[in-house]
């Protein structure tokens, strides 16, 4: 059988999220499966390496493309790393104090938080998630050797999106994720660059990969994948799939991944 490659997601597509952990055993069993048929399989998330926790590695995976395309880890190497110069981290922190939105700023080494801005219900809720993980939510924007890979903010109706789209363009990509939440991925990186990096890595062809995620951040892996695939639960990505499987509380991954022949 002919070696494939699949890439997935995190919060809801491998689990449910980061709060509860969820992961179906059906999930577990599949993956056990398809490496043990000779298969690839890849974290491909937004998430910092940081936030990839034990939950996610104890899974089985051959590497990992965190932050959406800014680190790649294969076989339990860095192989790639992308972060921002600190003059535009400096700058792009204070556009968002200026157009009234709530940040998280994100690094392979940590998080930073920034309370000059509002606690809106959003971020407040990650950093209390981080914080029941024992995570360090008290570094700052403030802080002497502030810099950031990526970074999400929370928005409503007082603040001023459109001059903060504006003023990130030339430097970031904007991800909207629906609900007051947005995603900036630093340009020219997401993770459709990670894939093809990895994919170079192997030499294997887009013909060989799929991709397998709920939300429109992972819109970018669809554009290198061969084949790809929405969970039943990511309803503003099904109308970009080539084939929608269950949702995650209903073996989505395992019927994919049978679906697809990867055991």
């Amino acid at each position: 059988m002919p070696r494939k490659i699949m890439f997935f997601d995190i919060d809801g597509t491998l689990m449910e999220d980061s709060a509860s952990h969820f992961v179906p055993e059906s999930t577990v069993t599949a993956l056990r499966k398809a490496r043990e048929a000779g298969n690839l399989l890849f974290v491909n998330t937004g998430r910092p390496v940081i936030n990839v926790d034990a939950d996610v590695r104890v899974l089985g995976f051959d590497g990992y493309i965190c932050g959406c395309g800014t680190y790649i880890e294969i076989g339990g190497k860095e192989v790639f790393y992308h972060s921002n110069d600190r003059t535009l981290c400096k700058e792009t922190a204070q556009l968002v104090r200026d157009c009234d939105c709530a940040p998280l700023y994100e690094r392979r080494d940590a998080f930073f938080f920034d309370p000059k801005t509002r606690d809106l219900p959003f971020i407040r809720t990650i950093r209390d998630t981080f914080r029941m993980q024992e995570k360090n939510v008290w570094r700052s924007v403030d802080d002497e050797d502030f810099s950031f890979d990526k970074f999400v903010i929370a928005y409503d109706e007082q603040s001023n999106l459109t001059r903060f789209k504006a003023g990130i363009a030339p430097h970031f990509a904007y991800i909207d994720r629906g609900y007051g939440f947005g995603e900036m991925a630093p340009l020219p990186f997401s993770k459709q660059t990670g894939m093809e990096y990895v994919l170079k890595y192997y030499g294997m062809d887009k013909s060989d990969a799929y991709a397998i995620g709920d939300s429109l951040n992972d819109l970018p892996m669809f554009a290198v994948a061969g084949t790809s695939i929405a969970m039943g639960n990511g309803e503003m990505l099904i109308p970009h799939a080539d084939y929608v499987t269950d949702d995650l509380w209903h073996d989505g991954i395992s019927n994919a991944m049978a679906h697809f022949g990867f055991f």
